[in-house]
């Protein structure tokens, strides 16, 4: 396939509110030793573009200094080394940035087929979410079937993911959000109890249960010392995000007495070896729980790649319910 010269892509013109999105073209990607390029046909927005948006979080050296870390299309063009994909393939992909464009690259072994009965509108929302939910509830946080499990921000991308893939494996799943139609979706999905945190305290709620064995927050801030106070006894608290900020003063005792543990991590820095890792433990565990339908991405709304800036300033509303996607290729 003989790709074009240039594309149309978001930039971030400055650090800012949504509005320095802007459209640009830039130069059409090639791929070099062990990369794909491909044809983007959607790209997933997330809390992390935001913060790249804000100047709040660089990407790593060598990558794409444009937003987007989820696609789905086809394989454009294969870079040296790449044997499983060929041009023309399907494919959904985690990728370094650059997202937001009509290409982009990304290392090969971070692609994985569209799963079976899946559009690709619902394909650009898996990556991003699913690799980071798979490693900090399942490897990180070592969730087992039976456990008590709460996700902060259940409504949200990670938080509809978490639901989903926890009350499949067999957890106890209760969720935190802040309306009564978030709650709602959060029962819909799987949660056994939805806390609006505006009515109740979820710190009381879990505590009636006997605690969480594990958390899941992107919240931070005041959070950390009540999340230590609903987890149970060797229960662990994994830290993805810190929307009410990341420092905090915290009493320690409770956490030696109980034997918690606190831990966290971020998808983005992570080596290209580890994240493919994970795509092949996604394949495996997962992707076939998509292709039959048994969990699958929540869809908020969509729009189109111009319009960015207006589907950033609708994830940062937090009126959403799970995931917002760019098109950038018209269907």
């Amino acid at each position: 396939m003989a790709l074009s010269h240039r594309m149309q892509v978001i930039e971030i013109s400055q650090p800012g509110g949504p509005e320095v999105l802007v459209p640009a073209e830039r130069a059409v990607p090639v791929p070099r030793a062990g990369e794909i390029v491909i044809r983007v046909a959607w790209a997933g927005v997330n809390r992390p573009d935001a913060l790249q948006r804000a100047g709040n979080y660089a990407p790593p050296p060598g990558a794409s200094d444009l937003p987007g870390l989820e696609v789905s299309g086809h394989v454009a063009a294969v870079g040296p080394g790449v044997t499983r994909w060929r041009e023309g393939d399907a494919v959904c992909a985690l990728t370094p940035g650059g997202g937001y464009a009509e290409y982009v690259a990304t290392p090969a072994a971070h692609a994985l087929p569209v799963p079976q009965g899946l559009a690709l509108r619902q394909a650009a929302c898996l990556p991003e979410t699913f690799f980071t939910v798979w490693t900090n509830v399942f490897e990180r946080g070592g969730l087992q079937a039976g456990e008590r499990f709460l996700v902060h921000g259940g409504s949200s991308g990670i938080g509809t993911t978490a639901i989903q893939l926890a009350a499949v494996r067999g957890a106890r799943v209760f969720a935190t959000a802040g309306s009564a139609e978030k709650c709602d979706a959060c029962m819909t999905l799987g949660a056994e109890r939805a806390i609006n945190y505006r009515d109740e305290d979820f710190v009381a709620v879990l505590k009636e249960q006997g605690g969480a064995d594990l958390i899941l927050d992107m919240v931070g801030g005041d959070y950390l010392p009540r999340n230590v106070s609903a987890l149970a006894d060797d229960g662990r608290l994994v830290q993805i995000a810190f929307l009410q900020g990341p420092k905090v003063m915290l009493n320690f005792a409770p956490v030696m007495v109980r034997r918690l543990t606190i831990t966290g991590s971020t998808l983005r820095p992570q080596s290209d070896a580890a994240k493919a890792r994970i795509a092949g433990a996604l394949e495996a565990e997962v992707w076939p729980l998509l292709a039959a339908g048994r969990v699958a991405p929540v869809m908020d709304q969509s729009f189109a790649l111009q319009d960015a800036a207006k589907a950033h300033a609708r994830m940062e509303s937090s009126a959403h319910i799970g995931k917002i996607a760019l098109q950038v290729e018209a269907e």
